[in-house]
């Protein structure tokens, strides 16, 4: 099973990703770090080329997988090699939520992060969630493209069922 789990800032992507992957015994990989490289000098942006490349990689050299994160244009391969497009279109209160309880958590040392967790990040991530609802429509249309392998979630734990059966 090839699995892209798609969704908005805090909207549950990696805890699920994570869950799937040892329920289902398939790798999961983060949209964030095909993205990005972290390199000796800190973390850069790949090119939308070598982003592809990761992307392609994963796919030929596994039977299975589960890619998480925010939707990029850079990444749509995804969604054509993808079995299963799962969107989880968590409620905005609840992001919002989680977003800063995610920043409380670095700040305090609880929870780790591959960026740096300061106010700037903060406020990006209350910038994204705001863009992503701005978006929307755009989102959605571009989404129903897909409908015979498209699951939208607002109940995560519904929707869990319906792929490890």
């Amino acid at each position: 099973m090839r699995l892209y789990i798609v969704g908005s800032v805090a909207s549950g992507k990696t805890t699920l990703a994570k869950k799937l992957s040892q329920k289902l015994n398939i790798p999961y990989y983060e949209l964030d770090k095909i993205v990005h490289q972290k390199s000796d000098n800190g973390r850069y942006k790949r090119t939308p080329e070598e982003q592809v490349e990761v992307i392609k990689g994963i796919d030929c050299c596994t039977s299975g997988w589960i890619i998480e994160g925010t939707y990029r244009k850079s990444c749509h391969l995804i969604l054509e090699l993808a079995d299963v497009i799962l969107f989880l279109d968590t409620p905005l209160w609840k992001r919002r939520y989680r977003v800063f309880s995610r920043f409380l958590k670095q700040q305090l040392g609880i929870e780790k992060c591959d960026y740096k967790s300061d106010l700037k990040m903060l406020s990006m991530m209350y910038k994204w969630t705001s863009d992503f609802e701005t978006n929307r429509p755009e989102f959605n249309k571009m989404l129903s493209e897909y409908g015979s392998k498209l699951i939208v979630a607002t109940d995560v734990n519904k929707e869990i069922s319906k792929i490890i059966t």
